[in-house]
């Protein structure tokens, strides 16, 4: 499979009514008024996203989104937006994930907000992962996106190489480069990928002209699995 930007908006049919479910869940347990949240990019992160229009005291809710799809979920959710200086205080951030393997570690970056992902995801107190069940896999089967400077592609895709990499520029289907809300180019990488995902993550974002790694080895507090019966399954604190 080969990754490319996605429409955050787009939820399976078989999988509809679990998102549904899980995001009435997931805001019942985790949004508290007056906090800041995170708003991260996926189908799943944008059904919570919409579930939000509900809350009592959406009001008092201050949100840092990290996509511009996802800005205009928001927007016609009526949350309030804030701008990145207050991300440092980030109660909660919901966001999805193209895979998540056995140890929990995920591959981001499908629809290219992997930087702002990760970034948010630092200051974070709290992760709540959503995502399909066919997206929870034993090994990863995606190739990696990595976010890479303009500047610096030929150099990053010789490296990528030389540790084994298959590295393939994303393209638009018009045949152009694309480009991410950053200014930055992304490339998929197939790898072998190792048994320590963390170090890893490491060595790629370690190349000189990486921006980002669609590697996501930070462990979330919870993560939501939605079935195509209509319920879900949340793993706690793997």
């Amino acid at each position: 499979m080969n990754a490319g930007p996605q429409d955050t908006n787009w939820i399976p049919r078989s999988f509809q009514l679990a998102a549904t479910n899980l995001a009435k869940d997931a805001i019942e347990r985790f949004v508290k008024p007056h906090q800041i949240i995170g708003l991260g990019s996926g189908p799943m992160a944008a059904a919570i996203v919409r579930e939000m229009a509900n809350f009592d005291g959406k009001e008092t809710l201050e949100c840092i989104p990290t996509s511009f799809q996802i800005k205009l979920e928001a927007q016609c959710s009526g949350l309030r937006l804030i701008g990145e200086d207050r991300m440092i205080q980030t109660d909660v951030v919901f966001d999805g994930a193209d895979e998540i393997d056995a140890s929990f570690n995920m591959i981001k970056g499908g629809g290219g907000a992997l930087l702002r992902e990760k970034v948010v995801h630092s200051a974070a107190n709290q992760i709540i992962i959503a995502a399909e069940s066919n997206k929870f896999l034993q090994t990863f089967s995606w190739p990696v996106p990595i976010e890479i400077h303009p500047f610096a592609i030929e150099i990053v895709r010789k490296k990528l190489e030389d540790l084994g990499g298959k590295p393939k520029m994303r393209m638009l289907k018009e045949g152009y480069p694309y480009i991410t809300e950053n200014g930055n180019f992304i490339i998929d990488s197939v790898f072998e990928l190792s048994s320590d995902i963390r170090r890893q993550e490491f060595d790629l974002k370690n190349i000189p002209g990486v921006i980002e790694v669609g590697l996501f080895t930070k462990h979330a507090t919870a993560y939501y699995k939605a079935k195509e019966d209509g319920s879900f399954e949340i793993i706690e604190n793997p």
